[in-house]
């Protein structure tokens, strides 16, 4: 008999709550992370009483209420809404598209206005296709959004955070863009969102409660000795890396941050600011105060945290972020993943694993239905 039923590699949230739903089923479990800290990509750091995202800024959203009481019931979280804003050569729009974007866009003030200048722009872009398919991500959102969205609040914040031409990328990375006709800056349609109270690490904590947990270990290193420990393993790393790469390398966008603290209580109003400006070299400025701190408790809060957010190609030794999403590496990601479903007692999970762009809820929810095929 081996000493643990599962092994979990990788303690960000699908890891996380797998152990936990694993725990309460009476399963015992190992937490392995190759870096200092757990939590994965969900990390925060303290800095000058803010919890700042070291991985970028997550949002937990979701109308699924199993999932929203299933991580409150770990910790509260607060009704933080996201409303980014853009900055395009200094003018700022709302975000999503809404009646406060056309405003701000071509100064109309009804529904009806805003969606007569919405559809002439999209009769243009139909007109210029001539009754082809869109062959790119360019054609395909002029056809759904017009011309001066396109150009003024997606095409340079997507050539930036893919590092390709939006005529090189495929149409259907966009395959569809919301538009709201009433002004509601609200980002998410979703029921339920909002942060941890006290920060994502106190979500890691809870979840991992009891768990034994071994950081700065790597399994790619040690592999069999870790393998030999439990019956069936947990793995949330890259996909390929778990291979050894073997029918090539899935390729990865990556995020870098250049992190500083002002000596201000509020430095621009808003956690996210998108720049889609292309001449600006960084996709984004988080401050990270306004994710749990409001109103005068954000005040009473000398400093802050503000971080700037650049996306570049993932190279080996970079963590990777994102999957490129585009034929190529889709029909290599199929092959492994081909491989994988004939393992017998690996489970592959998260993002990497499966080669996925996933939200936080989607995560959680997807251990709900591994945990139930598991026999849990």
């Amino acid at each position: 008999m081996k000493q643990y039923d599962y092994l979990i590699v990788g303690s960000g949230l699908f890891g996380s709550t797998f152990a936990c739903m694993a725990k309460r089923q009476g399963k015992k479990c190992l937490v392995i992370d190759k870096r200092p800290q757990l939590g994965g990509n969900l990390y925060c750091e303290n800095i000058e009483g803010i919890n700042v995202h070291q991985y970028g800024a997550h949002i937990f959203h979701t109308s699924n209420k199993e999932v929203w009481d299933f991580v409150n019931s770990i910790v509260e979280f607060n009704r933080y809404t996201n409303s980014p804003v853009a900055n395009y050569k200094g003018k700022l729009y709302n975000l999503p598209f809404n009646m406060n974007t056309f405003y701000q866009m071509w100064g109309v003030t009804t529904p009806l206005e805003a969606e007569a200048k919405l559809e002439e722009q999209r009769t243009e872009a139909k007109v210029a296709l001539n009754g082809r398919e869109p062959e790119n991500l360019e054609e395909q959102a002029q056809l759904l959004i017009g011309k001066d969205i396109y150009e003024i609040l997606i095409k340079g914040y997507t050539e930036k955070q893919w590092g390709r031409s939006c005529t090189e990328l495929p149409a259907f990375i966009i395959r569809r863009l919301p538009v709201r006709m009433v002004f509601d800056n609200n980002y998410f349609n979703d029921k339920y969102q909002g942060i941890p109270i006290g920060g994502y690490n106190k979500l890691i904590a809870g979840l991992l409660n009891g768990v034994e947990c071994r950081l700065n270990c790597d399994f790619g290193e040690n592999r069999e000795e870790l393998t030999a420990l439990a019956d069936k393993i947990v793995y949330t790393g890259a996909i390929d890396e778990f291979y050894g790469y073997r029918l090539g390398r899935l390729q990865y966008r990556t995020v870098s941050f250049e992190t500083e603290i002002y000596d201000t209580a509020n430095y621009q109003g808003n956690a996210v600011v998108n720049y889609t400006d292309r001449g600006v070299p960084y996709t984004r400025i988080i401050e990270h105060k306004h994710f749990e701190m409001f109103g005068q408790q954000l005040l009473d809060c000398p400093k802050t945290v503000v971080s700037k957010e650049y996306s570049t190609e993932w190279k080996p030794g970079m963590e990777p972020y994102y999957p490129v999403n585009d034929t190529l590496n889709n029909d290599l990601a199929d092959k492994y993943r081909a491989l994988a479903a004939h393992e017998k007692d690996i489970i592959f999970g998260g993002r990497l694993a499966e080669y996925k762009y996933y939200d936080m809820a989607p995560i959680v929810k997807r251990v709900f239905e591994i945990v139930k095929s598991q026999g849990l």
